[in-house]
């Protein structure tokens, strides 16, 4: 009778020892499980890194190359201007010789021309007029009597292309045509060329900062909706 306790206690700790196996083996199951779970995680996203990077390195070489092809655009035009500028000269025939007309020589000319039709405020676009007022606040240089005045020469032929800024209340067509009629005028009589062409671009309207003085009611009285623009020559 005193064995049987002996017995129930040994079967108790075999059966405690089979489930601890049991568990363990579970736990070991399960961690085989979960670290198979994470490499393939770690897999899928270093799979995932190796095409991001992959199209960002596309990407980089698509925006390197464009880079590349606007620069060499650039500079072809850039040195195709600077040949025809190098380039763009008048000649005229003379009995002993050839006379060379510079063409800075016949866009300050025609630029000085402009300047003296009244109505015409200043010559050049936006970025000419900027850089001017920085040179001459600068001290390094008044404006240039070629500013907004470019010119295609050939021979003897001359195409000119000028840009305006207009004071307002000028009638716009009578300020072109006289700037076109004494920019022509200036070219073909002082420098013996032939104006086959010019082209104006007006560029801008100066106002003056000083608006109307006075009482408003007696100008208010006296308003007219009608604008009566300066015809120059007419």
């Amino acid at each position: 009778m005193t064995d049987i306790p002996e017995q129930t206690s040994a079967s108790t700790a075999v059966e405690a020892a089979k489930s601890g196996r049991g568990r363990a083996g579970a736990a070991a199951d399960r961690a085989s499980e979960m670290a198979g779970e994470a490499f393939d995680k770690a897999g899928d996203m270093l799979h995932d890194a190796g095409d991001k990077l992959q199209d960002a390195a596309g990407r980089a070489g698509e925006v390197l190359s464009e880079a590349a092809g606007r620069a060499k655009e650039e500079l072809t035009e850039a040195a195709t201007a600077a040949i025809t500028r190098i380039r763009n000269n008048a000649t005229i025939p003379a009995e002993r010789g050839t006379t060379t007309i510079a063409n800075e020589v016949v866009e300050k000319i025609a630029g000085i021309a402009a300047r003296e039709v009244p109505g015409v405020y200043d010559l050049g676009g936006d970025t000419a007029r900027v850089l001017t007022a920085v040179r001459e606040r600068l001290h390094l240089g008044d404006e240039s009597k070629a500013q907004g005045v470019s010119v295609k020469l050939q021979g003897k032929e001359a195409d000119l292309s000028i840009t305006l800024v207009l004071e307002y209340g000028f009638v716009v067509s009578s300020v072109t045509d006289k700037v076109r009629e004494k920019a022509i005028s200036a070219v073909e009589h002082l420098l013996g060329l032939d104006v086959t062409n010019v082209d104006i671009l007006v560029d801008d309207i100066h106002v003056d900062n000083d608006g109307p003085v006075g009482d408003d009611a007696t100008r208010a009285a006296g308003y007219s909706s009608d604008t009566q623009g300066i015809t120059v020559g007419g």
